[in-house]
Parts: structure tokens; C-alpha cells; sequence
């Protein structure tokens, strides 16, 4: 089991359940409650000091927008990439898409109760139908190139700023203005740990406008097409492809 990616089941609905109902209760299901401490004995090593210059040698960028189709249970889903003001990000998400990363892959989390919530998906352990459910949200993006999992540094950007910053949260960087990206209806944005900088393949779609999300969680697109189809995603439903449809041309390696 990797050590640095133990809490990609996404850190969110712990801080939903902490700022709104105290605490999570104990009847959630198996891949909610499977992760709630690191199993590795080690963090996440912050990718950047500098939160606005990040070392993102060897990481792909876009620069501009692309758009990218998924298809789920034979319904499309439209996503608009947006590379202009989360170029790491987005590229990330591109080139992984570009890859075929994301065909066959499971939507291991839905909530929509008490209220729309989040689908998260893009954990690549769950191609596997035998991978144990229980397990899932657990996995990342493993590089063949390195045969280790690619990690992205937290990259949002405030407005009225001309880059994003990198690897902190807007409260830790004491940045008051709001995030150009939010987290509205249809937003697109990466799971992670609690360490800023341990996203890596696995994203999700905002059900709701979810405010409290803003300036934590890297939103990089949103759906401008089937969120009919978003809403409709059951757990354990399957990505039949996700192809990028124009804007490749943006992407740079």
C-alpha cells in the first residue's frame, strides 16, 4: 500500500462533516471510513517553498482552455478545462485523459445525502472489478516513466492575481480574495490528502454550490454539457471513456 496517498478518499467530506455536524457518524459506508489516518508513516514533501514559482519540471501543463468528453453509461458529459488559470491542473487532468487513464475507471464516492454533495471518481486501482471496495480512493497515477505515483501541487488562483499559487491553501498563504475557479454547481476540481500537494488522478464533481471548498480544493473546469448525466451517477457506475475533444494543441509535456 503507497504511503503518500492514503487519505485521496477525499478530504472534504471529513470537513463537511467537522464544520457542519461535528463530526461523521459511524454508519458511512466502507470507503468513507476506510482512511481516517495516514498509513504511512511519512508526509507528503511539499512540492513548492514558494507558493508562486512551483517546480512542475516534468509535469504537464495547458496553456488555454480544452474541452474534454466523458461518456458514463452511454450518456456524454462535456467539460470545459481551464488551463488559463490552473495550467498544472488542467494539464494534469488532459494529459491523464489523453492517456486513457480514465476509461473503464469506477465512481467510487456519491454523495447527495443529507444533501448534493459530490461524484468522485479516477481512482485507477478501481478498473479492477476484484479490487476490494473497501480500498478504493486509495490510488493515484502511477508514471511509467518513474514507476512512481505523479503527485500536482495545490494550485489556485486568487482574483486580481496574475498566477496562482502553489502548495497552500488560501487561508495558510493569508490570501483573502476569493478563488477565480469555485466550487459552483458542475465544477470539476482534484481530490486530495490533507497534504496540499498530494493530488493526483482522482477528481470529482460539485453537486452543489459548495463555498467552504473555495481556496482548498483545486477546481480546474466545470461541466458545460450532461450534468443530467452527473446526477444520475450511482456508485460504482463505470467511465466508458473520456476523450479530449479540442485543446490538445494546449497541452504541453
Amino acid at each position: 500500500m503507497k504511503k503518500l496517498n492514503t487519505q485521496q478518499w477525499f478530504l472534504p467530506v471529513l470537513l463537511i462533516c467537522v464544520l457542519i455536524f461535528g463530526g461523521c457518524a459511524t454508519n458511512t459506508t466502507s470507503a468513507e471510513t476506510q482512511n481516517n489516518n495516514p498509513v504511512g508513516s511519512q508526509a507528503a514533501t511539499p512540492i513548492s517553498q514558494n507558493p508562486t514559482q512551483p517546480m512542475t519540471t516534468n509535469l504537464p501543463q495547458l496553456n488555454g482552455k480544452a474541452t474534454v468528453v466523458m461518456t458514463v453509461k452511454g450518456s456524454p458529459i462535456t467539460i470545459e478545462v481551464d488551463g488559463t488559470n490552473a495550467p498544472v491542473t488542467a494539464g494534469n487532468f488532459v494529459d491523464l485523459v489523453n492517456k486513457g487513464v480514465y476509461d473503464g475507471l469506477a465512481f467510487h464516492r456519491v454523495v447527495r445525502e443529507p444533501d448534493p454533495f459530490v461524484v468522485q471518481g479516477g481512482d485507477p486501482q478501481s478498473k479492477d472489478p476484484k479490487f476490494p471496495t473497501a480500498r478504493l480512493g486509495t490510488g493515484g497515477f502511477i508514471d511509467p516513466a518513474t514507476s512512481k505515483e505523479r503527485m500536482i501541487p495545490l494550485e489556485i488562483k486568487p482574483k486580481g492575481a496574475e498566477q496562482p499559487i502553489y502548495s497552500q491553501t488560501l487561508e495558510s498563504a493569508r490570501i483573502t480574495a476569493e478563488p477565480v475557479l469555485s466550487h459552483r454547481r458542475g465544477a470539476v476540481a482534484m481530490a486530495r490528502s490533507q497534504f496540499p500537494d498530494s493530488a493526483s488522478s482522482q477528481f470529482y464533481f460539485s453537486l452543489a454550490e459548495l463555498p467552504f471548498l473555495d481556496g482548498s480544493y483545486a477546481v480546474f473546469g466545470n461541466v458545460t454539457d450532461g450534468m443530467n448525466v452527473v446526477d444520475q451517477i450511482k456508485q460504482g457506475d463505470r467511465i466508458d471513456s473520456a476523450k479530449v475533444t479540442q485543446g490538445l494543441e494546449n497541452l504541453k509535456n
